[in-house]
């Protein structure tokens, strides 16, 4: 595991140069869901592939970028799903972005799930590793130095509600409505990495990206975005959920499937657990 994690500090160095100084523009290419790629996402997954590639435990890896499963060491120990740029399409106005990493055992799914590591991109570089417990390093003149452990109390004020308003249920609308008449601060910048990382950092809150009629099972991929933050927030003291039960207990049967979920404190989630299930 520690040479995976070096490895992704490695590959976050160079990101974090290629950010500052790459093509902001678009690919001719789409991804698996139809996405088109910027050229960052395809320079960030090579950066990201070819290192990995070094490392003799990792049996396979799958990037959200890619078709397919890269299988790479027979005897390796970890498979890892990999979000290489998340919210690229922030970059061009200059706000924070970030890489996913879950790291599994034996198959690509919740269960199999062992530790999850995210780096943020914004004005200060910061690689967030989940194993026992949830710990921030911080990079300083070319190395990243511990800073933090990171635990959420049992209540936040934040709220950042995902994906398109106008084609919410109309009882996921009420809730979200009633957060903010109970005083919570709208918290959203488009980007899963930033978002996420400003709860945890500041204790607490609720960031949803629900079900919609567009997109009834959500649009947030399990293997390389949902099930990593499910694992850092319940290593944090926090829960993660599909509105009716656990992140990690949603079946995966293909690669890029997605799924709605909603990560936060425990009294958020269980506030979203009661009226998803009065209405479900």
């Amino acid at each position: 595991m520690q040479e995976i994690l070096k490895a992704i500090e490695e590959a976050s160095i160079k990101i974090k140069d290629l950010i500052e100084t790459g093509d902001t523009g678009k690919s001719e290419q789409e991804n698996s869901t139809g996405d088109t790629q910027l050229k960052l996402d395809i320079a960030s997954d090579v950066i990201i592939e070819d290192i990995f590639k070094e490392i003799p435990s990792i049996k396979a890896i799958v990037s959200e970028e890619q078709e397919a499963i890269v299988p790479l060491n027979e005897d390796g120990e970890y498979l890892i799903a990999y979000d290489p740029l998340d919210g690229s399409s922030l970059v061009d106005v200059n706000l924070s972005v970030g890489s996913i990493y879950g790291i599994y055992k034996n198959e690509f799914n919740a269960q199999n799930i062992v530790a999850s590591v995210y780096v943020v991109f914004g004005p200060r570089v910061e690689i967030v590793v989940a194993t026992d417990d949830v710990k921030m390093y911080r990079l300083k003149h070319g190395k990243f130095e511990f800073i933090q452990n990171i635990v959420l109390k049992e209540k936040g004020n934040l709220k950042a509600p995902g994906s398109t308003q106008n084609c919410w249920a109309p009882y996921h609308k009420q809730m979200v409505d009633d957060i903010f008449n109970d005083g919570y601060r709208l918290r959203y910048s488009g980007g899963m990495v930033p978002d996420l990382h400003q709860i945890l950092l500041k204790g607490g809150g609720l960031f949803s990206y629900p079900g919609t009629t567009d997109r009834p099972k959500g649009k947030l991929r399990q293997l390389f975005e949902v099930f990593p933050f499910a694992y850092t927030y319940e290593k944090a003291g926090g829960q993660a959920i599909d509105g009716f039960k656990r992140a990690l207990e949603v079946e995966t049967t293909h690669i890029h499937d997605t799924t709605p979920c909603f990560f936060g404190s425990n009294n958020e989630i269980n506030r979203v657990l009661e009226v998803y299930k009065n209405n479900g």
